[in-house]
């Protein structure tokens, strides 16, 4: 049986290998690269600077947070806010199935495979600790790859409204790293003004 170091490895491999085939490609900190393996990365950098010493539940959930999300997207559901919740919603429970599968091919336990899964579906937020982590990563990497992109399409006063919903998720530790996303003056006024309100 492999150590739980080789597993983590060929897990995160298997879950980067998937997200690689995302068809959407963004630029980040100077490179290119496809949405879906932009998030899993970030999310797991911004997860070890929440915590000291992540566990591996935790690292694997983060990078598959958004395990194939391009295989769904919003536009396949109907357009308003009770819909967004709803693909959001069937997303993560997708995401979780997903990396099941990701994680018995590699060989963990189903005690942990379960554990990751909740992680990915931010079963019980308000109570576990590491549930918002992952969601606190999953925010960081939200500001930093999409609100520019959001900044050109929504209205001034709708795009407040949607940083201020995602801080409120947020941890205060989570909030706090909001300071040092690498971000452009555009980007930071926004958040400025919509945070200090």
């Amino acid at each position: 049986m492999c150590r739980l170091s080789e597993l983590l490895a060929a897990a995160a491999l298997a879950i980067d290998e998937s997200n690689a085939m995302d068809p959407t490609v963004i630029v980040v900190r100077g490179a290119a690269l496809p949405l879906a393996l932009a998030h899993g990365r970030l999310a797991v950098e911004w997860v070890s600077r929440l915590l000291a010493a992540p566990p591996d539940t935790v690292l694997l959930a983060a990078r598959a947070h958004h395990l194939r999300r391009w295989e769904v997207p919003r536009s396949s559901y109907p357009v308003g806010r009770v819909s967004y919740l709803r693909w959001r919603k069937d997303q993560k429970a997708r995401h979780a199935r997903d990396v099941e599968v990701i994680l018995g091919s590699v060989g963990y336990e189903s005690d942990v495979i379960e554990r990751v899964q909740a992680l990915v579906r931010r079963d019980n937020l308000g109570s576990d600790a590491h549930s918002q982590v992952v969601e606190d990563a999953a925010c960081l990497v939200f500001i930093e790859t999409q609100l520019a992109d959001m900044a050109a399409r929504l209205d001034h006063d709708r795009l407040l409204e949607v940083i201020r919903k995602t801080s409120r998720k947020m941890s205060q530790q989570g909030r706090a790293l909001i300071e040092q996303l690498p971000l452009g003056d555009v980007e930071l006024d926004l958040l400025a003004e919509a945070l200090t309100e």
